[in-house]
């Protein structure tokens, strides 16, 4: 796990000690994602630098040193992440020359890269890096084929210095981060977003459509950046860039549209205990190829169905006691520390255990701004990154059990969303509409009062917190044509953002463009194919790699291995989703090492209580950094709609913590510029 970065000069005018001075500054802006290695490349005659931060987890040794470049010659590449096959690559590249009939033999990349002597024999390695791995790869089947044989996680940028042209390239689920794009005449690229700042070409305009779109979903949604001009690379693809070639467009080598649309029309024909045995070996092959490392390695453990799978697991194919990681909370309602002490007892791990209080919670806050790099709001980063700091004193590497709810309908939004609307599509539309007024009129405060006084009364299914927020939540989804705008509302904070955003208007993105939707029968399949090609890349996963990269920590993950992927999609709904409750095939495969009794509780939020320290210990800190007049001064957002919601949160009659969330986190990112 490292980082990246670099720019390609179109103008030819920077100087060789121009191009080492500001690759420089650049590299070091990533030293938190590599604290054991540094290393510059550059070809002024190119106007081409490449920079990289070196976490050492594989080869220790200087023979991993990167940029690397190619036996060769031919390839420079600055690459960040893991290739978990790379050992059995290396075996099927030890055969020597590829012959035409061989399966991994690329006519079209042998035609356009004809092999110079040498190339595509025995590479004579020099270490046992994978990243050595991958440039003999390229060198031997091109750069499309060996991306689709490697099994990882990784971001990279690759140096074509026969035929002048930039590679840039990310991994099938967006698990390793790439930002790119042109700033006048210069192409700048990187791991994250602090490193392209210090390029002097760097302009920082705020894309205001972008500003709509986080304050919709609390994150920047790919392809878009906080910043114009600037993109994020999508996920399983590559893109071909040079000074003299005409502007490309990603090329896609994975998609997980085609993954979802195979796997329904070609799905699993066993039986159910066949299906179970089938996920089962390729979590335990996924699992296995995440627990090799030169360096300590542990994970993650809330105690949930996906973590502790993991955990068991690795605890399963381990000779020694796994290391496990877990924060806690005093406040129970946001407490798993118990439930996951539980679980490492029955597995026999070495389990660390952290209570926070809400006073060390809060001091993470004012990091959260050069963490993220753009705005970021999903308050569960908080403690991602106290589970991150306190797992990167005892090791290196740690695996977490993100994506079992994308993959096997884990969600509440799943079925609630289309609980919900098979109860109330047969009313008339003009009816619901007219419901949904009647619920807004009476407020919040008002219906809280009503369910106060009929509480003995209301059965336990109906005896919620904050019942008034609840109901006019919900007044929102009773005029929907179609189920995926009651999907579309439960993503949403701001439901009209560019009222909120000044000059704006909110751009089209997959969850809110039909077009790009594959054909998949089910209503539920198609959230979870939303949440995987959205919501999991740009939220969770953004999430969890900077909190861990912020204490130069590598995470893993196991469930996201793209052949547990293309299985998850081949199994019917029937088989994920059962009575109400999703993720069926892995709880099975969890209970035969853990007990039922163990796992099986509601779900619970990673979360913290945003809504009360509002009104509370952040109080002040809030205040001021959403003053009415700051607000007009800065220009970017509408201080009228943000004022009511903070009177209103600030009363208790609503609960705004969303929302206020989200317009703190931009303006405490903006204040940080």
């Amino acid at each position: 796990m490292c980082g990246f970065t670099g720019f390609l000069d179109r103008s030819e005018t920077t100087s060789p000690e121009q191009l080492t001075g500001i690759v420089t500054r650049m590299t070091a802006a990533l030293v938190h994602r590599g604290p054991d290695d540094g290393g510059i490349w550059t070809d002024p005659l190119d106007s081409v630098a490449l920079g990289h931060r070196r976490l050492s987890i594989l080869d220790l040794s200087s023979a991993g040193h990167q940029p690397m470049v190619s036996r060769g010659g031919r390839y420079v590449i600055a690459f960040n992440g893991e290739i978990y096959n790379h050992l059995a690559l290396r075996r099927e590249l030890e055969t020597g020359p590829q012959s035409p009939d061989h399966p991994l033999f690329d006519r079209e990349a042998n035609a356009l890269h004809p092999r110079t002597p040498g190339e595509g024999a025995h590479p004579g390695w020099r270490g046992h890096s994978d990243t050595e791995t991958l440039l003999a790869a390229i060198e031997t089947w091109g750069v499309g084929e060996a991306l689709k044989q490697c099994v990882g996680m990784f971001a990279f940028a690759l140096w074509d210095r026969h035929d002048k042209l930039l590679y840039l390239a990310r991994d099938r689920l967006g698990e390793k981060p790439l930002y790119y794009g042109w700033q006048g005449d210069h192409l700048l690229f990187g791991s994250e977003l602090k490193a392209l700042k210090q390029h002097p070409a760097f302009r920082g305009e705020i894309d205001r459509e972008a500003l709509t779109l986080f304050m919709r979903h609390n994150y920047v949604p790919g392809p878009y950046s906080i910043y114009q001009g600037l993109r994020k690379l999508p996920a399983g693809t590559y893109l071909v860039l040079g000074q003299h070639r005409p502007e490309s467009s990603p090329v896609s080598y994975w998609t997980a549209r085609d993954i979802a649309l195979r796997g329904q029309m070609q799905p699993f024909a066993g039986t159910e205990d066949e299906a179970i045995a089938g996920l089962d070996a390729v979590l335990r092959q996924a699992v296995a190829g995440q627990m090799v490392a030169d360096v300590p390695l542990g994970a993650f453990l809330s105690g949930g169905y996906d973590s502790s799978l993991i955990v068991a697991l690795m605890q399963a194919q381990s000779e020694c006691p796994v290391k496990t990681f877990t924060i806690g909370f005093n406040e129970q309602e946001y407490n798993e520390a118990e439930h996951a002490k539980a679980v490492a007892q029955h597995l026999g791990t070495e389990h660390t255990e952290l209570y926070v209080t809400p006073e060390e919670a809060m001091a993470v806050i004012p990091r959260l701004p050069v963490l993220y790099d753009e705005p970021f709001a999903d308050s569960s980063q908080i403690p991602t990154f106290l589970v991150s700091q306190l797992a990167r004193q005892h090791v290196t590497v740690s695996l977490s059990g993100d994506g079992g709810d994308e993959l096997f309908g884990g969600y509440n939004r799943y079925f609630w969303a289309m609980g919900f609307w098979r109860r109330m599509r047969f009313l008339p539309r003009n009816f619901r509409i007219a419901l949904s007024r009647l619920l807004t009129v009476v407020p919040p405060h008002a219906w809280n009062s009503v369910f106060r006084g009929l509480g003995f009364m209301l059965p336990a299914g109906l005896r919620y917190s904050s019942p008034g927020d609840k109901l006019h939540k919900l007044s929102s989804f009773l005029g929907a044509k179609r189920p995926e705008e009651i999907y579309f509302d439960l993503l949403s904070h701001w439901k009209e953002p560019a009222r909120l955003v000044r000059g704006a208007e909110e751009p089209r993105t997959v969850l809110n463009d039909p077009v790009q939707w594959p054909g998949l029968r089910d209503f539920e399949h198609r959230m979870m194919y939303l949440d995987t090609v959205s919501y999991l890349p740009d939220d969770i996963l953004v999430k969890v790699d900077r909190a861990a990269m912020g204490v130069s920590l590598e995470t893993r993950v196991p469930l996201l291995d793209h052949r547990v992927v293309e299985f998850a999609w081949q199994l019917p709904l029937s088989m994920k989703i059962r009575q109400g409750q999703g993720k069926w095939p892995l709880r099975q495969v969890l209970y035969r090492h853990v007990p039922q009794a163990l796992v099986d509780r509601p779900k619970m939020g990673f979360g913290v209580p945003i809504d009360h320290w509002l009104r509370g210990p952040l109080k002040d800190w809030a205040e001021a950094l959403i003053e009415p007049k700051r607000l007009k001064a800065e220009g970017y957002l509408n201080p009228v709609l943000v004022r009511e919601k903070w009177v209103q949160h600030q009363s208790g009659r609503r609960n705004w913590a969303y929302y206020l969330w989200d317009v703190l986190m931009f303006q405490a990112w903006l204040e940080a510029q």
